[in-house]
């Protein structure tokens, strides 16, 4: 059977574009599948989050050829406070910073990272790849099963229609219907919990901090936009997060004052409020016969340490290494034994941050008296121990452990 393109790549996502641009860049020919029109995903209503990308991933950017595009309306982190509190009586006296002069930041004294507006993200991967011959993307074009042979895999469409790949990459989501068909299982359970997010526009500069502030119902996230712009990620219980979302604007920003602080002057919501519903995920594989898991198919974490889309970058990395590496030598870049390095490379990392983003999350969202003693000593302890300071800033940009070419700045 004649190939449609070497890899089916399920997903238009930011996992998926980054993977189908550093394939596609290398040699091999990839055909991307979206449920969602293009378009839709590139209008201002679509997603109202932001991403935080570490320096690995801001590396990989520039590996990929984007980084000059993504830059200009990236906004730089030049510090990160974390703290913890209650409504009315502040934040404790012990809290954690870094400092981007403080030795965490690269050898020139560089931005701790980069938030970037999830649709201007999408943007900038789709000019990207439209300068790609080998990657073609099909908007409103629903994958619903994949079924597998000896030389390749045949990926079903909602419509009826098959396409056939040497392999298939499942990047659709946490709810992944390719994942659940190759019968893979997963760890999972809701958190309870839902993330409000808002774009707010404050008085005063935010001069490039992103404060981390834990309160008793889940973190409080306050992330520097460009311009006097932060992006709010809220996190409540679940059914107070409802209540939270019914308010009226003027009602919505009293409880957005009390929580927010004066530190950056009088603020305002601009534009739409979303929730997101938490949970998290980690499926027990990665790959099957011919097809492979990657970025939230694979695992969904907390969003509190502002860590998902790195780890699925991280993936892509490494995913894109393998299967370049044995194309090049001739391999067949489906076979089980290639897709096992990619599987064996990004389990543990994978599984180490979903452990702590989730003890994490399970620590602070508590108003147990000693419980709270305790994080408040921790959070102490690492602002005051340099080396353990930095040691967990390294972790956080993703420059720990064996690194993929990509993540270092090197082509593929």
């Amino acid at each position: 059977m004649q190939y449609d393109a070497d890899i089916i790549l399920v997903g238009g996502g930011m996992v998926g574009l980054s993977f189908a641009l550093a394939a596609g860049r290398a040699g091999l020919s990839v055909l991307v599948l979206d449920a969602t029109p293009v378009q839709t995903v590139l209008d201002t209503a679509f997603d109202g989050r932001v991403s935080a990308l570490g320096r690995a991933s801001v590396r990989l950017m520039s590996a990929l050829g984007i980084w000059p595009q993504l830059v200009s309306g990236a906004q730089p982190i030049l510090d990160i406070m974390v703290s913890d509190g209650r409504l009315g009586r502040g934040a404790s006296p012990l809290s954690l910073h870094f400092d981007h002069l403080d030795g965490v930041g690269d050898i020139s004294g560089g931005p701790l990272g980069y938030i970037l507006e999830n649709r201007f993200f999408r943007s900038v991967l789709h000019a990207g790849i439209s300068d790609v011959p080998a990657i073609r993307v099909r908007g409103e074009s629903r994958a619903v099963s994949a079924v597998p042979d000896a030389g390749g895999i045949a990926v079903r469409l909602s419509d009826g229609s098959l396409l056939y790949g040497r392999l298939c990459i499942a990047a659709d989501g946490r709810d992944s219907l390719l994942r659940a068909g190759a019968g893979i299982k997963s760890v999972a359970w809701d958190y309870g919990q839902s993330g409000i997010v808002a774009t707010v526009h404050h008085a005063r500069p935010h001069g490039g901090l992103a404060h981390e502030y834990f309160l008793p119902g889940g973190p409080f996230a306050i992330l520097p936009m460009t311009g006097q712009r932060s992006s709010l990620v809220w996190t409540e219980p679940g059914a107070r997060a409802k209540a939270l979302m019914a308010l009226a604007q003027a009602d919505f920003e009293t409880e957005l004052r009390a929580r927010f602080g004066s530190q950056w002057g009088d603020i305002h919501v601009e534009g739409p409020r979303w929730v997101y519903p938490l949970s998290f995920h980690h499926a027990r594989d990665y790959i099957a016969q011919r097809l492979v898991l990657a970025g939230d198919a694979a695992h969904t974490i907390h969003p509190i340490a502002g860590q998902g889309l790195n780890l699925g970058l991280r993936d892509v990395a490494a995913l894109a290494e393998v299967l370049v590496d044995a194309h090049r030598l001739g391999l067949d870049i489906g076979a089980a034994s290639v897709l096992a390095r990619y599987q064996a490379w990004r389990r543990f990392d994978n599984v180490s941050l979903a452990a702590v983003t989730d003890i994490l999350n399970r620590l602070f969202s508590n108003d147990t008296p000693w419980v709270r003693l305790a994080r408040d000593i921790g959070i102490g302890l690492t602002g005051q121990i340099g080396p353990l300071r930095r040691l967990a800033m390294r972790h956080a940009a993703g420059e720990v452990g064996s690194l993929p070419r990509l993540l270092t700045g090197l082509p593929l």
